[in-house]
């Protein structure tokens, strides 16, 4: 890959990121707002709906939205075919959700043992349905290398859908108002997905059976990996969910703190690297390689710091974010700022890339047995942090796997696989930059909001020095045979 090749990638991530990221600082504001407008039982009530959500949004997907991905690039006269269909099927969907959530609401809440879980299930239901129908908006920009489009509608979005929840908790309508603003929000993105999609395909999107059967061809084995997936990222909550309280689960919730940055940072690197790793392929393995490498390393020096500075303060960072209350979340969430560090191999890009479908269904597959197997036992033995700690194994294990696979596809050899190189020194210089912020942490008593600060400025000069120190002399090579 030609540096040329590796800076327009970077720009294209970057202008994602930036798009989202003004969106996803006030989005992140809503737990926030909500553990305090909110006692622990009913701010847990929200986590669980929530966690429906999340479950429910990942499985009902079908691979039909991720699907437009692989086709839309690759054939541009029947793009809008593909799109109509992944519109109509997400938005069927979508309908029986709310027909499954509305009609088994009580069994729902009788087995996560929260009752106050019922009467907000049906909203739920639809705040789903027209979420799923509004999947393929930005996913059809970025297809068409509309990256500056996409990166304005998630700024736009983000900040729409803060709003709708953090309003009506703030003028008192507690849950069942933020429930009302979520689904007006989702309305109003279904409507902004018609209208985008109109104007790029005109008269091309229309349902197409022939091409259906293609494109569920690709999603269903898809589908099948991503549902397991879902299932297998959030099992740890229903194992917590099924074992205590609304208010011991709003713990656990804030320990398992969602960083908003990383998944902007990581999901817009792997989304513009699986577009570009398409024509990539087409030139040489080397391309490929060169591109999933240079992804990684670009990811680890952002995402390994951030990892090292949460865990290091991750007393005063919960403290000042969600007061005093919820003291008992920092050792779950100093366990739980480690899982981010594995994401930095976009392993599941490189493999949805070379279209292995079958592969991703048997690794989500075995992510789930070590999970689900074990969550119970590790609860018992560690408490609340087992079910973070059996998380970190499977994924360990499953990220092991994902790489060897990924390493004979490309005809490479374990040692050529990753930048070991890159990596190391990411880890390095993240650990090393820690020790100024440990010691302000450490050394004087102050008020999380004084201490965060301090400590995040120390932190920022020296890992900056760091990684300027290891750069000024061009880029670090990235594979075993050059170090």
């Amino acid at each position: 890959m030609s540096m040329t090749d590796s800076n327009r990638i970077a720009r294209a991530a970057y202008m994602l990121a930036g798009g989202r990221a003004p969106g996803l600082v006030i989005a992140f504001a809503i737990p926030l707002v909500l553990a305090r407008t909110f006692d622990q039982a009913e701010f847990g009530t929200y986590k669980q709906l929530f966690l429906i959500y999340a479950t429910l949004f990942g499985l009902a997907q079908a691979g039909m939205a991720e699907s437009l991905y692989y086709f839309v690039p690759r054939e541009e006269s029947a793009a809008g075919r593909f799109v109509a269909n992944a519109v109509l099927s997400l938005a069927a969907i979508g309908i029986t959700a709310v027909v499954f959530l509305t009609m088994g609401r009580q069994q729902i809440a009788d087995w996560l043992t929260n009752p106050a879980l019922a009467q907000h299930l049906p909203s739920l239901g639809w705040f789903l349905a027209l979420m799923l129908t509004s999947t393929v908006l930005e996913i059809v920009l970025l297809s068409r290398n509309r990256s500056g489009a996409a990166a304005w509608i998630y700024a736009g979005s983000d900040i729409a859908r803060a709003a709708c929840l953090i309003v009506p908790a703030l003028i008192a309508w507690g849950l069942r108002g933020v429930m009302a603003g979520a689904v007006t929000f989702a309305a109003a993105r279904v409507a902004l997905t018609i209208a985008v999609i109109v104007n790029i395909f005109g008269s091309q999107l229309r349902a197409d059976t022939a091409v259906l059967r293609r494109q569920l061809a690709y999603a269903l084995p898809f589908a099948v990996a991503v549902g397991i997936e879902v299932l297998h990222i959030n099992w740890h909550q229903y194992a917590v969910a099924a074992r205590v309280d609304a208010a011991a689960f709003a713990i656990y919730a804030v320990g398992c703190l969602q960083v908003p940055v990383v998944d902007v940072i990581v999901l817009s690197a792997c989304n513009v690297m699986m577009v570009e790793m398409a024509g990539a392929q087409h030139r040489d393995a080397a391309s490929a390689r060169g591109l999933w490498h240079d992804t990684i390393g670009r990811l680890a020096f952002m995402i390994f710091p951030l990892a090292a500075f949460l865990i290091v303060m991750a007393h005063p960072i919960i403290v000042l974010l969600f007061t005093s209350a919820y003291e008992a979340s920092v050792p779950i969430f100093m366990l739980w700022s480690l899982t981010m560090v594995a994401a930095v191999l976009v392993v599941d890009g490189v493999l949805r890339s070379y279209a292995q479908t079958r592969y991703l269904l048997a690794q989500n597959l075995l992510h789930l047995a070590i999970v689900a197997g074990l969550a119970g036992t590790f609860i018992r033995w560690f408490g609340l942090q087992g079910a973070v700690l059996v998380t970190l194994l499977a994924t360990v294990v499953v990220k092991s796997l994902a790489v060897i696979r990924i390493s004979r596809l490309m005809h490479i050899s374990l040692a050529d696989a990753l930048p070991w190189r890159r990596l190391a020194i990411a880890a390095s210089c993240a650990a090393i930059a820690a020790l100024p912020a440990i010691a302000i942490s450490r050394g004087v008593e102050m008020p999380p909001l004084m201490t965060l600060p301090l400590a995040a400025a120390a932190y920022l000069l020296s890992y900056g020095a760091l990684f300027y120190a290891v750069h000024r002399r061009g880029p670090i090579p990235a594979v075993s045979a050059t170090i």
